[in-house]
């Protein structure tokens, strides 16, 4: 008898502990949400605490054609948010769009401050149509910009199509110590839309480059300036006296030498 009612007692001991057990986590669930809750809260209060409100940006780098002013204008307007909740891209996204600001790399300065590096763009031709204010910089890229803050105005013209303005360049920075060489000065240089090249030189001499990658338009190029001086030597003038040249023949190149004419006087009766 005493075995049988100890069986009973065992039955009903396992129907308890299962009870305590989801008691158990069923506390734990509702401990976790209300510590997460309470983390958030915490959280928002931080967020919105004062003394996380941005109060400063500080500016660092290449800021020769902007200042204070010019920044707080194009960019203060456009910041949102706390030192915690400020959208950086959108930060750097703001700087990129002043003028002359190529880069900019932005950093949160606890507990609110911004730090701003910023890149100017380093011209070094003018690009297109000049009534289109737009400049090259040294990577390639194309940037709007007023000509009248150039440091230096004594830039080469290059024009293109604006997917080819590295291309541009490029061919541009091997064709002038060419050039050079016989002692003619690169002016500015032409990706024309049907991919032909068209230089010009200063004095206002223009030369036909023809079609092509830059190796095959220097090997039109090399044979000119390896012949150039025997040439002009021949006819009593110096290189500098080109004034047209035409490259896109097959076996050799045409030129115009001023004060010089190969056409045959009419005779005389």
């Amino acid at each position: 008898m005493k075995a049988r009612d100890a069986l009973y007692n065992n039955q009903d001991a396992e129907p308890a502990a299962l009870d305590i057990r989801l008691m158990n986590v069923t506390t734990a669930f509702l401990m976790t949400i209300f510590s997460l809750v309470l983390l958030m809260a915490l959280l928002w209060w931080l967020v919105r605490h004062p003394v996380f409100a941005l109060s400063a940006i500080s500016v660092q780098g290449d800021v020769r054609h902007n200042n204070a002013v010019t920044l707080r204008a194009n960019v203060v307007p456009n910041l949102q948010g706390s030192f915690f909740t400020v959208d950086l891209e959108q930060v750097r996204t703001s700087f990129e769009k002043v003028p002359w600001v190529r880069q900019a790399l932005v950093r949160r300065e606890f507990p609110n401050r911004l730090s701003v590096d910023l890149e100017e763009h380093q011209p070094v031709a003018y690009w297109g149509n000049e009534s289109e204010s737009r400049l090259l910089n040294k990577q390639g890229e194309v940037f709007s910009a007023n000509f009248g803050e150039l440091d230096d105005e004594n830039l080469p013209n290059l024009s293109g199509p604006d997917t080819e303005s590295v291309q541009v360049l490029h061919m541009y920075e091997t064709l002038k110590p060419e050039l050079s060489k016989v002692e003619l000065q690169l002016k500015g240089l032409e990706l024309t839309g049907r991919g032909s090249w068209r230089a010009e030189l200063k004095g206002g001499a223009q030369i036909e480059l023809g079609r092509g990658a830059k190796e095959e338009v220097m090997v039109r190029v090399q044979r000119m300036t390896m012949t150039l001086a025997l040439v002009s030597q021949r006819y009593g003038r110096q290189t500098q006296a080109l004034e047209a040249a035409d490259l896109r023949h097959v076996n050799g190149y045409a030129l115009r030498l001023r004060g010089v004419s190969t056409l045959v006087p009419p005779k005389t009766r």
